[in-house]
């Protein structure tokens, strides 16, 4: 028989005693906490989860996360990948990427994929004596086009269909969505299914998405896969369209149409609920990024573009028993963040302006989805600030304007950039009413704003003895507050 196991422990005090106790309780139970990260349309994902994780695992300057201002912080370390069948995140390339000379934004969300960061720090008040407590922050990114599937699970195919169809025929997409349009026209949905028909359909329709995505400043057209297919590119399930079915029209076994459906809910049952149940149902906390300056950028119809998918994702967060997802699982997210990004593109005295439009804009999309379930916050923020802010004397005026390198290519008026030299740009004033932002009569035309892409600054590797130096940000740390901060009390 094996002897019981035996370990020497020295009690001095009871203070000890406690802390003793403490370490031992904290070491064998760990709690993880879920973070998922996702965002629409080229909105900072791998920027922010990049900056994120250095600003915790070096130390960086967070005096807004409250146990880091109060010094409870003890370190923050990388972990192994907790879940085999899910890529890891390459925060070590992204990093790479920002610290190249010059330095690059890191690529895009392609995939879902994951990463474990694990904080040790001191309890404050009553629970310091539990000694040194730790906590487990499994971050997962994911495409935003992913989360506004989420939506299709309240849609039939033909509900599916007649939605996609009146927004490819919006005159501001007529040039991306022509060819396909000119091919559904001249379909039959009663004839016989057809797998041809099915492949160059789908092929004309996942082409539209693509051109759409191009020439939109927002775009949030899906199927998400389509777009963003990861390890379905080439699959059968991508293999579907939507047709014009009219009102009462007769879908007879074997056609077209049937065809269609039936391949519809296969997405929905092999995809969009398997995402579901093995990722999304299992978060603990959210973030979206919303690019909104490219959406005011694009005009009044990009505008109501992002209005209309922030309802479809607050969609997937009500609350109870009458909720679409209610019968696959009894947890939910409980706290839930939209961040406008890229403030650093604004002087700081626009960013309670950004923060304001965003607001109503959820404000307004939390009314077209009934309700939220999760407690809802607005910020405005850069996770990796790629300016600083500095002033232009024209005339007698001084503008507040900001400084940075704007990525090759990039226009401000008749002068095009290098990439290489620095310029002072003034951004403009957002309304000071955020409702004339989201108001098609009212607000501004297309190109009647400009907001410059700027290179980021360059993020130095730590040096000989380790330390490495902080990021610059604009409210990451309060956003970490609102998502973490009260696991870490």
């Amino acid at each position: 028989m094996r002897p019981p196991l035996r370990m020497p422990v020295t009690i001095t005090s009871s203070g000890e005693a406690w802390s003793t106790a403490g370490a031992l309780l904290t070491g064998l139970v760990t709690p993880t906490l879920r973070l998922g990260v996702t965002g629409l349309s080229r909105s900072g994902k791998t920027v922010f989860i990049t900056a994120l994780v250095r600003s915790l695992v070096s130390g960086g300057r967070m005096p807004f996360l409250t146990a880091d201002a109060e010094g409870r912080i003890v370190s923050a370390t990388l972990e192994p990948q907790p879940d085999d069948a899910v890529p890891r995140f390459d925060y070590e390339a992204h990093i790479a990427a920002l610290g190249s000379d010059p330095p690059e934004w890191p690529r895009s969300t392609r995939r879902i994929s994951e990463l474990r960061v694990s904080i040790a720090f001191k309890s404050d008040g009553l629970k310091s004596w539990l000694g040194t407590s730790r906590l487990d922050i499994d971050i997962v990114d994911y495409p935003g086009e992913w989360l506004t599937d989420l939506a299709m699970l309240g849609q039939d195919y033909a509900t599916w269909s007649a939605e996609a169809l009146r927004l490819a025929r919006e005159p501001r997409r007529a040039a991306a969505a022509d060819d396909w349009l000119a091919f559904v026209a001249g379909l039959d949905p009663a004839s016989r299914e057809s797998e041809q028909t099915a492949l160059d359909g789908a092929q004309r329709f996942t082409r539209y998405l693509h051109a759409a995505r191009e020439t939109e400043a927002v775009s949030t057209l899906g199927p998400g896969r389509f777009v963003m297919p990861g390890d379905l590119e080439g699959s059968p399930l991508l293999t579907f369209f939507p047709l014009d079915l009219g009102p009462g029209a007769d879908v007879r076994r074997s056609s077209l149409a049937a065809m269609m459906a039936r391949r519809y809910d296969s997405y929905l049952k092999h995809v969009v609920r398997p995402f579901f149940r093995d990722h999304f149902s299992r978060l603990d906390r959210q973030i979206v990024l919303v690019d909104v300056l490219s959406a005011l950028n694009g005009g009044p119809e990009s505008v109501a573009d992002l209005e209309r998918a922030l309802a479809g994702v607050l969609s997937v967060f009500r609350p109870g028993t009458t909720a679409w997802h209610s019968f696959l699982t009894g947890k939910r997210v409980d706290r839930l963040l939209f961040a406008a990004t890229k403030a650093d593109h604004l002087h700081h005295t626009s960013h309670d302006r950004l923060e304001a439009i965003l607001r109503l804009m959820t404000d307004r999309a939390i009314a077209r989805a009934e309700s939220a379930g999760a407690g809802v916050r607005v910020m405005a923020l850069a996770a990796l600030r790629a300016t600083r802010e500095a002033e232009a004397k024209i005339g007698k005026e001084l503008l507040p304007c900001i400084a940075g390198v704007p990525l090759p290519g990039e226009r401000v008026g008749d002068k095009v950039f290098d990439g290489k030299e620095e310029a002072a740009i003034f951004p403009g004033d957002l309304p000071a009413d955020p409702a004339r932002a989201l108001d098609i009569e009212a607000a501004q035309p297309r190109g009647s704003a400009s907001f410059v892409r700027f290179r980021p600054r360059r993020v130095l590797p730590p040096g000989p003895g380790g330390e490495a130096p902080p990021v610059p940000h604009i409210r990451l740390d309060r956003a970490l507050e609102f998502l973490i901060g009260d696991w870490l009390q």
